[in-house]
């Protein structure tokens, strides 16, 4: 039974389509043809434009009537099948959901602006334009959509107009706005772009909050004119204001004129990080505008459909009145890195990636060399970039038997339940380790695995929440256990996230859930991650900074570009462009890394470092380790 619209909102991100105009057009279809006649034309061309939306793992189609207004369709001699027309969209949108045995696929009756200016910049009336609306909205209601959607408006007080004449025909029907801003244009550097973004930001606020107060609109949202990075800086600017349900439909990027055509030249592919950004921002909503295709919303796709429940935490259950939690141990009475955090020792972690097969070997000896390198940390990720390896407490458990180095164990919430992962953390306990760093994880669509499926019963909250109960003695369903647990724990932060306000918030929840120290993504602005420190500095959480020594330009244009979370400034691209040997980028690596630590290290007092040398290599950590 399909959930009703406002309802399945607040479940979890909802992933709209692609572009209906852009697909047209790429079928052949000339621009001066009016795209809402091929409807009743040449249905099957809209239905394979739902169908491959609909494959591409879309969950709800916005219909072919964006310019279905009677004034509209006039221009085309059309207002007289302007019912027809309108009605069909609808039909067609359900009928590609019903035969795809998607059913709880959501309609959305799409009504665009009416391309005339009001008075007084034009000669439409407030009355004549909203009864162009009413007459499309008394058309695609009868048709029986899911809900209605306003899209592509740059004026809001048309916008609202278009409001009122849905609400003269329908009271409870979900109604979806959203504005539309134009891009930048001619400014490239200088104080006269900061303004232009200033005041770009400003209409969007006012805009944004313009029809969030209004009583008409249910979701409030924004659409086409920019690319994903200025939608990410519009969602990040009214988020914050916004009471209703937010949606984000950004264009592919910025036409080029390419042999007199124009061309859309994001790639696809960057859609998923953008997605993830979107989502982390707190977007409800994740769609394509003009030149995404099919091939865009898969990737988001990948990216964020298995996050719909790792947005939320499972509750642990309250304490049961005869239960008396105990004292949770001290960190330094729990591990040799619970007493140097205790001390304000520097700490050294070198991260290791257990391996995707069975054979611990290579991995044992890397541990080795660590331990006579001088390294007392070893942390070990849990499925990085959603990958299968083979168990990390397995891994931690040899490499702490055979090597004697205490290992820091990643612990994800997006493989096992509740059951389990207090099962696990419990057996850990059980296999003599004691430090936990608790992440979401990445969703396992983003790995070679993308039929695999994603948990998220707890996030990286959630999880940190677990860990101290167990420290106390309880389990997540509030009883008291024979024997409490004794670890150290703490959590990821992102002091280059694109959305810094979430990110510092989230950092906050972190340290009320029981976050015992912090580690950063790598970390390539220095001067970034000091601005975030200062900010989270009232939560009193020791940081333990990331740090990635550069392999070569290649792996530096990879992380730049792949791996969220990861920005890499231009001198350091720069630098190791520079280098066209490989043992001699490798140094620059090395170089650069130790900078970075020191710039660190002269303006902060963080807890120590985190280093994760590329493909396994540990003569990079070492010879970081070795001019500390």
């Amino acid at each position: 039974m399909k959930i009703p619209y406002l309802e399945r909102l607040k479940k979890g991100v909802l992933l709209f389509d692609s572009a209906v105009g852009t697909a047209i057009y790429a079928r052949g279809v000339f621009v001066n043809r009016c795209y809402e006649e091929i409807n009743i034309t040449n249905p099957e061309i809209v239905l394979d434009i739902h169908r491959a939306n609909l494959e591409a793992g879309a969950q709800a189609l916005t219909t072919n009537t964006f310019a279905g207004s009677p004034v509209k369709l006039a221009a085309h001699y059309l207002d007289g099948k302007m019912e027809e027309i309108n009605q069909a969209g609808v039909r067609l949108a359900r009928q590609a959901a019903i035969e795809a045995g998607l059913p709880e696929t959501y309609v959305a009756a799409s009504i665009g602006p009416l391309g005339e200016r009001l008075i007084p910049l034009g000669k439409l009336s407030p009355e004549e334009a909203r009864n162009y609306f009413l007459a499309q909205a008394e058309a695609l209601i009868e048709a029986g959509p899911d809900l209605i959607l306003l899209e592509t408006f740059r004026s809001v007080t048309e916008c609202l107009l278009a409001a009122e004449a849905v609400r003269e025909v329908s009271a409870s029907l979900p109604l979806q706005a959203h504005f539309s801003l134009s891009p930048p244009s001619g400014i490239t550097s200088g104080s006269a772009l900061d303004e232009y973004e200033a005041s770009f930001l400003n209409k969007a606020l006012d805009k944004a909050l313009r029809l969030d107060k209004s009583p008409l609109v249910d979701v409030v949202g924004c659409n086409c004119g920019v690319g994903p990075a200025d939608m990410l800086e519009i969602l990040s600017a009214v988020r914050p204001w916004v009471t209703k349900p937010f949606a984000v439909e950004p264009n592919a990027g910025f036409p080029k004129e390419v042999d007199g055509r124009q061309i859309y030249m994001v790639d696809p592919s960057y859609f998923s990080e953008y997605a993830l950004r979107f989502l982390n921002g707190g977007a409800n909503i994740i769609g394509g505008c003009c030149g995404t295709g099919a091939e865009h919303i898969r990737t988001m796709a990948k990216a964020v459909l298995n996050l719909d429940a790792g947005r939320k935490t499972s509750e642990l259950k309250p304490l049961k009145p005869e239960v008396r939690e105990k004292q949770p141990p001290a960190p330094e009475e729990c591990s040799a890195l619970g007493r140097a955090l205790a001390r304000g020792e520097w700490i050294t972690i070198v991260e290791l990636v257990p391996p995707s097969g069975w054979d611990l070997g290579p991995t044992l000896k890397r541990a080795q060399s660590l331990k006579e390198g001088g390294v007392s940390f070893i942390n070990l990720p849990d499925g990085p970039r959603a990958s299968s390896r083979i168990s990390g407490l397995v891994t931690a458990m040899e490499i702490e038997r055979q090597t004697g180095t205490e290992t820091l164990l990643h612990i994800c919430g997006r493989d096992r339940n509740l059951l389990a992962l207090q099962g696990d953390l419990l057996g850990a306990q059980a296999g003599g380790l004691r430090n936990l760093l608790f992440i979401t994880g990445d969703p396992p669509k983003l790995g070679g695995y993308p039929d695999a499926t994603g948990v998220f019963d707890l996030d990286s909250v959630g999880l940190l929440s677990l860990a101290g109960r167990l420290n106390r003695g309880l389990d997540s369903g509030g009883s008291l256990l024979p024997a409490q647990t004794g670890f150290v724990f703490g959590a990821g932060i992102d002091p280059s996230s694109t959305t810094p306000e979430q990110e510092i918030e989230r950092a906050f929840k972190k340290a009320q859930a029981g976050a015992q120290f912090f580690i950063s993504q790598p970390v390539f602005d220095a001067e970034a991650l000091l601005l975030f420190l200062e900010k989270i500095s009232p939560a009193k959480v020791p940081v333990i900074v990331g740090v990635w020594p550069l392999a070569s330009y290649k792996n530096a244009v990879f992380l730049n570009n792949e791996v969220p979370g990861v920005r890499i400034p231009e001198e350091i691209m720069k630098r190791m462009e520079a280098q066209t040997d490989k043992e001699a980028a490798r140094r620059e690596g090395v170089r650069l890394a130790r900078q970075i630590v020191e710039q660190i290290r002269r303006h902060a007092s963080p807890a120590g470092i985190q280093i994760s040398p590329p493909f396994g290599n540990v003569q990079t950590a070492l010879d970081i380790v070795a001019e500390e």
